[in-house]
Formats: C-alpha cells, structure tokens, sequence
C-alpha cells in the first residue's frame, strides 16, 4: 500500500496516517488452474484493500461498499477511514453491505496504539492485525536500526499473540532494495522476527525492487499468509519516495508472471488481497476486471 500525494484528488495516505493517529481508522489469459494438482492445497481466498477506493470512501462510504459488493468482493482489507468515522462505525458500514473483514492495516500496536489494536479486532471480527509500513523508517538503513525495528516488531507481535491475534508485516521497496550488514533488509526481518508474525507480501512493490516476486514468495514459503496482488509497470523510479507511483493496471494486464506467483503461494497464503495505489482508469472498471482475472482463471476463491 502507499499513499497518493498531488497527482490524484483526494485523501492521500499521509492524511489517512494522521486520522489513525488520533485513533480515528478502520483499511487475457488462458484459463489455468494451477492449484488441480493437489486436492489438499486449496487457492487462498479473495479480498480486496480498501484504500484502492480511499477517495471515493470520503465521498461517499455507503455507496463505494455496495459498489466493491457489487463486483463480487466478500472480503475487505481496511485500511483507513474518514475523520470521524470510528472502527465501529465503519464496521456498520461493512456489515450493512455484507462485506467480511479478512485482514486489517494498523499502527505498530505498541504503547498507545495497543488498545486501537485491540478496538479494531473486535469492531471487525478480524484476528489478522498488519503493520501497513509507510513511511520507510530511516533505520531500515543500518543492520543495527533494521534490528532494532525487528525487535519493536516482536514485541507486537507478543501483544497480538496475547490477546488471540495474529501480527504481520506488509512491505514496500525498501525491505527488497535495501542492504544492510550485506544482505537484503527482509532477509534480515525474516530471521530476526519471531516466526509467529507473518509478512503480507506486497507482489508489486517486491518487483519494483528488483526482486522476483514469485521467487521471494516461494522463500518465505508458509510465512506469506497474505499476498498483495497488484499490477502495472512495476518499475522504479526516484518519484516514488515522494508518493508518485505510476498508474497501475488491471490484475494480468501489467508486468507481473501470476501463475509463476500463485504457484509459488500455493498451499501456503491464505488470502490474496486485490490492491491498486493509482489507476489511469475508472478504479471500479479496474477492480472489476482484477477481480474477474482472479476469480477465471481460479487464482483464488470468493467464499
């Protein structure tokens, strides 16, 4: 996930940070099916970022739900809402559209972000709480800060564990192109942190970095619980630290290899979680269109 700053009206990701400070957050190929080879390794299921339609939601929350419903989505990853608008108030909304939560974005649940923590897995009837990860934290530049923030990661995740939920950690570039202590910043993170916190795989920014996404989630293997698919021209570029991504385009119309990503995920992720930072298109034009490549060519299941 990464915010939008001038290049599209709106509520950007830096405004949404704010709000959940103040404690006021939620959130044309061929037809394969590459999960037939085995009967007990099921397609994780579908979900879809709320903060694709983070504009819209300002405009009108009811009305975009029923929207994202309406393509065929049963589950919601929050993100954040508009001022004003509680967890619980946003989890009338959901419910009153018959949108699930599969997953929430939160703050680092320590300190005072504990109690949100705990306030929004109870509103949402969601036990999986993610640490968004924006803005790149400066101490991801040193093997001792990347340490140091693996540490805080941990003591989250005791917190989560403690009260019967599950903590992971979702990236952007930086974790994939930076080094630290001569290795890549997640090869630190995925030996550092505890093994009961898992890492939501975001497909789109692990290739921006350069990296193969299908070969980083094959690595993690069973502590990628979650992928974020996404697509586009998936290509760096300086204007990225100053939230200017490139437009993104529809699932399986952009650069990525899904078969090689959902082969690599299979019997392991658990939800594949449709996201789009920008579109050159209609945003629900796009969605729809993600969500029907996904669901055609069995990528994952609408349950």
């Amino acid at each position: 996930m990464k915010k939008n700053k001038v290049s599209i009206p709106g509520m950007g990701r830096r405004n949404f940070l704010q709000l959940a400070g103040m404690g006021l957050m939620g959130t044309a190929l061929p037809n394969t099916n590459l999960f037939a080879e085995s009967s007990s390794s099921k397609p994780a299921k579908l979900s879809m970022q709320l903060y694709t339609v983070r504009n819209e939601i300002t405009k009108d929350i009811a009305g975009t739900l029923k929207r994202v419903a309406d393509i065929g989505f049963k589950h919601v990853e929050t993100a954040f809402w508009p001022e004003g608008i509680t967890v619980q108030k946003a989890a009338q909304y959901l419910k009153e559209t018959g949108l699930s939560v599969s997953s929430a974005h939160i703050e680092i649940p320590v300190a005072d972000k504990k109690q949100v923590m705990l306030d929004t897995a109870t509103a949402y009837g969601c036990k999986k709480m993610i640490w968004h990860g924006w803005p790149e934290d400066k101490r991801y530049s040193t093997l001792e800060g990347t340490k140091e923030l693996a540490a805080i990661y941990n003591e989250a995740g005791k917190i989560a564990k403690d009260n019967g939920l599950e903590f992971g950690l979702h990236n952007h570039w930086w974790e994939y192109r930076n080094k630290v202590g001569g290795r890549l910043v997640y090869e630190v993170l995925l030996e550092e942190v505890d093994r009961d916190i898992f890492f939501e795989v975001d497909t789109y920014w692990v290739k921006v970095a350069g990296q193969d996404p299908a070969s980083i989630v094959r690595k993690l293997g069973n502590r990628a619980k979650l992928l974020h698919i996404k697509d586009g021209p998936a290509i760096w570029r300086a204007s990225l630290a100053e939230d200017n991504p490139d437009p993104m385009t529809p699932v399986g119309k952009g650069t990525q290899n899904f078969p090689a990503i959902m082969k690599a995920a299979k019997g392991h992720a658990e939800w594949m979680v449709v996201e789009m930072d920008k579109t050159a298109i209609d945003v629900f034009e796009a969605l729809k269109e993600s969500y029907d490549y996904m669901v055609k060519n069995k990528f994952a299941l609408v349950v």
